[in-house]
């Protein structure tokens, strides 16, 4: 298959396809405040729902964007998604209701999954092994880059048009994102290498999963990992700005934090190899439990040191780099003859019901630490336990 791009820009479109979730979640985050002051200002801690909404309908989008792009077409899916995002975040524009942003929010999360899976089909399309691998991983680092610089990309929108120019900043992302692919990428995917989208096999995959242990206990600890993240995510911008008075500085801090954090999945790489995927979760899990028994142990004597909750933070972000992806290459390894379909309904799954789980807990933000630390003690717990009883499983399994 040929195209007319060269590598460099190849790399360039696929990163930008997978930036449209870190730009969509990452550069509200600085406008919360002035979004539930003008359209929640009964209860402003009800604008984290915003994010919230958009993981929510991008789970849901990627259990089905990528069996609709086997079907029909790499390109035309894209198109669609990225349609749907920008219709939606002109709708969230023009509202004057928290309701209908958080409606148009789903709808946006629900076309922004069609880039950033349909990407991966596309690189899948074009290239194979150590130079797949070598374009990904460049794409991927440009990608894990971006979050350290889209709140302050927000702050910047937000402090010469307001919180609604954000969402004119996401529909010309999208548009130039859409262009791009449009007139330099030709379809990957030819019409003999397409499959009927039959949502039987795809239900007939989800019932694989859930009952396969090692599958099914992975998909779970996914999902706590994937919920503490989104929990830090939802909760850091109102604990900068009310507890620690640094909302100005928030979008600098964050982009540091991001920074730092990123090279947990450089380490994962380094050390996966030889301590294995199982342990570098085991490890993780036990440290972030660690580290968040000491913060809310000292949050509930009205001790909340900003250094530490930094550290905590930085922790956090690392912690995603050194558990989801070996999360999923473990539920993706006894799946292998239904690897496609099987990573779109672990994602959609994991994610899905990690929003679940963030949205209330988001909601009881009380000027303290407790909430966001309480959650995450549990979530890290409970993860915890299930990993070690994973391995338990397995060794039954195997004796």
């Amino acid at each position: 298959m040929q195209t007319r791009m060269s590598k460099p820009e190849f790399i360039a479109l696929i990163a930008m396809m997978f930036a449209t979730i870190a730009f969509s979640i990452d550069a509200m985050l600085p406008a919360f405040p002035q979004i539930g002051a003008e359209l929640s200002p009964q209860d402003v801690n009800r604008a984290q729902l915003i994010l919230t909404a958009f993981v929510l309908g991008m789970g849901v989008g990627t259990f089905f964007t990528g069996p609709l792009s086997d079907a029909f077409g790499r390109k035309p899916v894209i198109y669609a998604g990225s349609a749907l995002y920008i219709a939606a975040a002109a709708l969230a524009w023009a509202s004057s209701s928290l309701e209908v942003v958080l409606a148009a929010r789903m709808l946006q999360g629900l076309g922004a999954a069609a880039p950033r899976v349909v990407a991966l089909a596309i690189v899948r399309d074009l290239y194979v092994g150590r130079e797949m691998a070598r374009l990904m991983s460049i794409a991927m680092m440009i990608f894990t880059i971006f979050p350290a610089f889209a709140p302050m990309m927000g702050a910047g929108i937000i402090a010469f048009t307001g919180w609604r120019g954000i969402f004119l900043a996401f529909m010309l992302f999208s548009v130039i994102t859409m262009l791009w692919m449009g007139l330099r990428l030709d379809e990957p995917l030819a019409r003999e290498n397409r499959r009927p989208f039959r949502l039987p096999l795809l239900w007939g995959a989800v019932v694989e999963m859930v009952t396969h242990p090692t599958v099914r206990l992975s998909i779970m600890v996914q999902t706590l990992c994937m919920g503490m993240l989104f929990t830090m995510l939802v909760m850091v911008q109102p604990v900068y700005d009310v507890i620690y008075d640094r909302a100005d500085s928030f979008p600098f801090w964050f982009g540091a934090v991001a920074l730092v954090s990123g090279s947990g999945s450089v380490l994962n790489a380094g050390l996966v190899v030889r301590l294995g995927m199982r342990r570098m979760v085991t490890w993780s899990l036990a440290a972030q439990l660690g580290l968040t028994s000491v913060v809310l142990a000292l949050s509930t004597t009205g001790h909340e040191p900003f250094g530490l909750f930094v550290l905590w933070q930085c922790s956090v972000f690392f912690m995603a780099g050194t558990t989801l992806g070996n999360l999923n290459a473990i539920a993706m390894e006894p799946m292998g003859h239904i690897a496609g379909m099987a990573a779109s309904v672990i994602g959609a799954i994991s994610t899905v019901l990690a929003a679940s789980i963030v949205a209330p807990i988001g909601l009881t933000f009380d000027g303290t630490l407790i909430p966001l630390a309480t959650g995450l003690l549990i979530m890290s717990a409970v993860g915890y336990a299930l990993i070690l009883h994973m391995a338990r499983v397995e060794a039954r399994l195997e004796a």
